[in-house]
């Protein structure tokens, strides 16, 4: 079924899948492996800062457990949302409840994020950049919305380290100050992270990229999930403001047949691992060039699936239709 707004997680073993949402889940536990355990620099100064102190029959088989000690990092998910209109920051309703559930549940499980990386549709760029500032602006890039979402304010750090962490990982990444939380953002994150207590960073579109650049960029990225952060794709899979306009007028959310056809291939070409396909939309005919008109709202989608490892589940968390085409 075509959707319109939600949350979806990737469940490999599932048939039915929606376009709008999904978050790619790890199962998460601690693994106490040593031949895996990263430690910083940091942490290895302070367990030397110990040694002194332990007593002189300490054997040396002891020091991996001392080492142990320090802090674990669990490796996040990666989601993507169908963030929908700005207004969602304001609204009481099914899509923005699903998202605090999904935040509680984050807190409640132990999941909480070192950081966030958000790919939003709306940072579209010339180049692929990561914002290495330490205090984020909340950007209100839309118009004719009430005054009451132009005061909103999203006010959380910025992650320079990890946006620099992300670079090095990275030949194509650059660093800039430039940008700050556009409404890709801050309008799902206020209901996922309303504390804004975590720092958030953005990473941009280059839009002048074919589909196969992003899925490969973001397969080098996936060390940042062990870094526990978490990377959030906002945009939508099926994206046609012009055609959802006359539907918007009539209040109709019944999804145009073109759009069903193409959230059925799309569920089709996940439920197998075909990515490649994914990336090359334009083959099913003109379902996908209704579908993804312009490629801003789609491009998200590809940095979730290329961050997961092929190994992990989907699980649906929310749907919904909006307007036949969005």
């Amino acid at each position: 079924m075509a959707g319109g707004i939600g949350i979806f997680m990737i469940n490999f073993g599932r048939k039915k899948i929606n376009h709008f949402a999904f978050y790619v889940f790890q199962h998460l536990y601690l693994q106490h492996q040593k031949h895996r355990l990263l430690m910083d620099r940091m942490e290895f100064l302070k367990a030397m800062a110990m040694l002194p102190l332990a007593t002189c029959n300490m054997k040396l088989q002891d020091f991996p457990k001392l080492v142990e000690k320090g802090p674990s990092t669990v490796k996040m998910p990666a989601l993507f949302v169908g963030h929908g209109s700005p207004m969602n920051a304001l609204e009481d309703n099914a899509f923005t409840r699903s998202l605090k559930q999904l935040g509680a549940e984050f807190k409640k499980e132990g999941k909480t994020p070192s950081a966030i990386m958000v790919v939003s549709a709306h940072w579209l760029t010339r180049g692929s950049f990561v914002n290495v500032s330490e205090k984020q602006k909340t950007i209100h890039d839309f118009g004719g919305f009430p005054q009451e979402l132009f005061d909103m304010q999203y006010p959380a750090n910025g992650a320079p380290q990890k946006a620099k962490e992300a670079a090095l990982l990275s030949h194509l990444l650059h660093e800039t100050n430039e940008w700050g939380l556009d409404h890709g953002a801050w309008t799902i994150l206020v209901h996922l992270f309303p504390e804004a207590n975590i720092p958030v960073f953005q990473m941009s579109i280059d839009y002048y990229q074919p589909m196969q650049y992003h899925l490969d960029l973001a397969a080098q990225l996936r060390a940042l999930r062990e870094k526990g952060v978490l990377v959030i794709g906002s945009g939508n899979i099926v994206h046609n403001l012009r055609m959802s306009i006359p539907k918007l007028q009539m209040g109709d959310n019944k999804p145009y047949d073109w759009a069903t056809e193409f959230d059925t291939w799309v569920a089709s070409r996940i439920s197998t691992g075909d990515y490649a396909s994914l990336a090359n939309y334009e083959q099913i005919g003109s379902a996908g060039k209704l579908a993804v008109p312009t490629t801003d709202h789609y491009i998200p989608m590809l940095y979730t699936l290329g961050l997961a490892d092929g190994k992990e589940e989907v699980k649906q968390v929310y749907e919904s239709v909006e307007y036949g085409g969005l």
